[in-house]
């Protein structure tokens, strides 16, 4: 008997080729952030939010309520996020043991239908939101930690505590990002395969576009460097000080 051609095969093709190519794409993303950091996204904001804690640091403790604001954006959108996943978990949670749902049953799907291939398509989205509730708790954890970290009475916190906090939470938060975009695949995988390998090409090709940097990194003065140049503007201010008190000492005008 000869091989015969029947819809379930679109699943064992173009599904693979679909993650697989997602797979590729962020390795690809993740080899580019480890060894050359400025020409992604990710690396263009981890520079700048390192930059943005060393300042914050320049400031009074009491004037660091703006610095807190900030990070609280930060925990308010992961949380929101972390509730949005966490919700999806249990709705898939709920289909997952509604037997007498039959609608990836219906004619208009091209594709496997069968209760084992919907089974695998629930988990494989289930695990997904799992991995984002999973990244944006962690995201806010990091971002707790550094608004603790920022609003130290005695502001003599090391830089790089913090700034190890935000991008941690940073990183977290870029994680959990894409277990949503291979959510979103895998949902449209529902509709059968082609939608997903469609979608899969789509959103690597848009993603390609959005993480990647062509701007130059934005150099900012060290602490060290306005530190310095601050101190020197003291001095200068003690000795003119100095000067004009002995002319006043001394009776001349």
């Amino acid at each position: 008997m000869g091989w015969t051609w029947k819809e379930e095969h679109l699943d064992l093709i173009l599904v693979p080729v679909g993650f697989l190519i997602m797979c590729v794409y962020h390795l690809f993303l993740l080899y580019r952030y480890l060894k050359h950091p400025e020409t992604t996204a990710i690396g263009y904001e981890n520079h700048n939010k390192k930059a943005w804690v060393e300042k914050m640091l320049l400031v009074d403790t009491k004037d660091r309520g703006f610095s807190v604001a900030v990070l609280n954006g930060h925990l308010s959108a992961s949380t929101s996020l972390c509730s949005i996943s966490l919700v999806l978990c249990s709705l898939i949670g709920a289909l997952l043991g509604n037997s007498s749902n039959n609608f990836l049953q219906s004619g208009f799907i091209l594709g496997d239908t069968s209760k084992s291939t919907s089974s695998i398509k629930y988990i494989g989205i289930l695990a997904c939101f799992l991995l984002a509730f999973a990244c944006f708790v962690q995201t806010t954890r990091h971002f707790v930690h550094a608004s603790f970290l920022i609003s130290m009475p005695t502001g003599a916190v090391p830089v790089l505590c913090i700034q190890k906090s935000v991008i941690r939470g940073n990183n977290f938060w870029a994680v959990g990002l894409r277990a949503l975009y291979f959510a979103i695949t895998l949902l449209l995988w529902i509709f059968g395969p082609i939608p997903m390998f469609v979608g899969s090409v789509a959103t690597v090709t848009i993603l390609h576009f959005l993480d990647g940097s062509n701007e130059p990194m934005i150099q900012y003065g060290s602490h060290k460097s306005v530190n310095s140049t601050s101190d020197h503007f003291r001095k200068m201010g003690q000795e003119i000080a100095s000067v004009v008190g002995a002319f006043e000492h001394n009776g001349s005008p």
